[in-house]
């Protein structure tokens, strides 16, 4: 059984939304986009790319398809990332596209769910969710997700997009590692555990 794993960068206060630059998503009229490099480090980087080496196939939605798709296939080829990022398949989840042009991608079709549980009988490693703060959620709702890989950065933004919103299912986690870098940013793996427990002092 593939493992659908949910990674994400967060501030202190929990946005998700345009980590790496001013104009990737302005939904809302979000205006702190591009918060996550100033609180960064490299740690994180190291972090991160281990996350990578431990999966085979991305899960996108369509926002984060989107901006992926504008920006890697054209990406400094002396990045590390860029043909990790172009070569490793990605499983598209859109009501909107009719078709996917970026290499090594696919459209999943019919619902969201039904497909991503298809995707974790199938034969394969983890696959990763990145970004894609909708598909998250409603990968949740589903019991869908087996671990989040997240890197919590030090900066509270206010507003903007949050991964644990409104409505999320109440899940108990057991952490697998969890650490704190240099500048600050905890990088934590959480593994679902079904349902939380509730006890009182």
């Amino acid at each position: 059984m593939r493992k659908i794993i949910v990674c994400t960068f967060l501030t202190l206060d929990g946005v998700m939304q345009a980590p790496g630059g001013p104009d990737e998503d302005t939904e809302s009229g979000f205006e702190h986009g591009g918060w996550q490099k100033p609180v960064s480090d490299d740690e994180v980087g190291a972090a991160i790319a281990g996350w990578y080496e431990q999966s085979d196939a991305m899960l996108l939605g369509r926002k984060t398809y989107d901006i992926f798709a504008s920006y890697w296939p054209n990406a400094d080829p002396g990045n590390p990332f860029t043909e990790r990022m172009n070569t490793m398949h990605k499983y598209v989840a859109s009501r909107t596209l009719t078709s996917v042009d970026w290499q090594n991608s696919t459209l999943l079709e019919g619902d969201v769910a039904d497909a991503v549980r298809e995707l974790k009988a199938s034969d394969g490693g983890n696959i990763n969710v990145v970004g894609s703060g909708d598909l998250a959620q409603t990968l949740m709702r589903h019991g869908l997700v087996d671990e989040f890989r997240l890197t919590v950065h030090p900066v509270i933004i206010g507003t903007g997009k949050r991964l644990f919103a409104g409505g999320v299912i109440p899940t108990a986690l057991e952490p697998v590692s969890v650490s704190t870098t240099k500048g600050g940013t905890v990088v934590g793996v959480y593994r679902t555990n079904g349902e939380p427990t509730y006890d009182s002092y």
